[in-house]
């Protein structure tokens, strides 16, 4: 399934259609100011999370880059920093972002994370954000990660929660029954929902409408190849090359609804953080 999934995010670099105005193409370095200012406005809680993080001299693997901009602001935090990402697209815009705002880095190379390019016990830190929950050989890709890791380095991670407003009543009730009843009036056209009936049509109602199914297309769009939810259950099971350390909730959002100002995000948010230690 990896290349799928490869091709799907080079098509769909991660955050660009989220940001109003002209796109990366037309004009890169502004691009990344206005996705950084709607990433940090949307999420502020990714900067107090990278805060609370040791990265200052340490050598640090961020693994799946998108826009690039947590890489640049944990190597303004002091981190020696090596990026990896599946595509070729994220890997050519984030040396874009390097290179034009002059932020030093050791390496960034285009790959896989079930066999990352760099020798073993080569960081303190791996650094992943909204990636690992989309590689379907999970148990594969902890072990190399634990390779790369020092003895005493640490994992940080975010993957989607399992017990979140999103999941279990966003994604797992009313996107199902929504769903059903565009099915039902044959929606088309070329907007997301009509991807849906379309999806749905190709496999059948009852199996698109499965939960193990239709998780995957509701986390980043209609067409997305993978995803998985995590509690700390689940993080268990497939980092058992690791122990769990701390772990906690960020981000309130369940589209269609309305929640992104509810004070839940501690106990519902959509977002699982997550701190590993090799065993």
């Amino acid at each position: 399934m990896e290349p799928e999934i490869r091709a799907f995010w080079d098509a769909n670099p991660c955050g660009e259609g989220l940001v109003p105005g002209q796109g990366f193409a037309a004009d890169p370095g502004e691009f990344f100011t206005r996705y950084d200012a709607y990433r940090y406005r949307t999420e502020p809680h990714i900067l107090s999370c990278l805060d609370a993080i040791e990265f200052s001299g340490k050598r640090t693997l961020e693994i799946g880059l998108g826009q690039g901009a947590d890489s640049e602001q944990i190597i303004r935090r002091g981190a020696l920093w090596s990026g990896l990402d599946l595509t070729p697209e994220s890997v050519a815009r984030v040396r874009l972002r390097l290179v034009t705002r002059r932020l030093p880095h050791e390496s960034l190379a285009q790959g896989s994370a079930l066999a990352i390019p760099f020798a073993d016990a080569s960081f303190d830190v791996v650094y992943s954000h909204g990636v690992l929950h989309h590689i379907p050989d999970i148990l594969h890709a902890q072990e190399e990660i634990r390779r790369v890791l020092k003895r005493r380095g640490e994992l940080v991670l975010m993957v989607y929660a399992k017990y979140s407003l999103n999941y279990l009543l966003s994604i797992a009730l009313l996107r199902r029954l929504g769903l059903a009843a565009l099915y039902a009036v044959n929606l088309r056209g070329d907007s997301a929902y009509a991807q849906h009936v379309r999806n749905a049509r190709a496999v059948g109602l009852g199996r698109y409408l499965r939960l193990e199914n239709f998780i995957h297309a509701n986390t980043d769009g209609p067409q997305n190849p993978y995803s998985k939810v995590y509690d700390r259950a689940q993080l268990a099971r497939d980092f058992p090359g690791f122990e769990l350390v701390r772990s906690y909730k960020r981000f309130m959002h369940g589209p269609p609804l309305p929640v992104r100002r509810l004070p839940l995000g501690r106990l519902l948010g959509w977002h699982l953080w997550a701190h590993l230690r090799p065993r």
